[in-house]
């Protein structure tokens, strides 16, 4: 027996309306994050064997400039996928909206924060 509506049935879609993509969105950002969470890993153990200087040069290297904003970027966009999920499930509507919004918000300055904290090393303007 079939519960969904007419209009839903045309439509193609369920309740949610984009519960897929956000669900891929999130398995996509943790696949993103193994090689990004591997080479900071390593980056960050032969970094703490170097001094200032050679961090700074090595900020400085377009390829790891690259990884960095990556890594900021994916690292916030997979956590703020997260966090709405859990947010979604354990509050009540209305308040779960003014928290999804401010975590999104949030998500997204201190990824920009980061971004531009990692540019500025890059490009020489620290």
């Amino acid at each position: 027996m079939n519960y969904r509506s007419p209009l839903s049935l045309a439509r193609g879609r369920g309740s949610a309306h984009n519960g897929t993509a956000h669900w891929l969105a999130q398995r996509l950002t943790a696949l993103a994050l193994i090689p990004l969470g591997l080479a900071a890993a390593v980056l960050f153990f032969w970094v703490m064997r170097t001094g200032y200087y050679e961090v700074i040069a090595l900020m400085h290297r377009p390829w790891v400039l690259l990884f960095a904003v990556l890594l900021v970027g994916v690292v916030f966009w997979h956590g703020y996928l997260g966090l709405r999920v859990v947010i979604e499930d354990y509050m009540p509507p209305g308040r779960a909206f003014v928290f999804v919004t401010l975590a999104k918000f949030l998500s997204i300055a201190l990824a920009l924060l980061g971004i531009i904290a990692a540019l500025m090393v890059g490009f020489g303007s620290l």
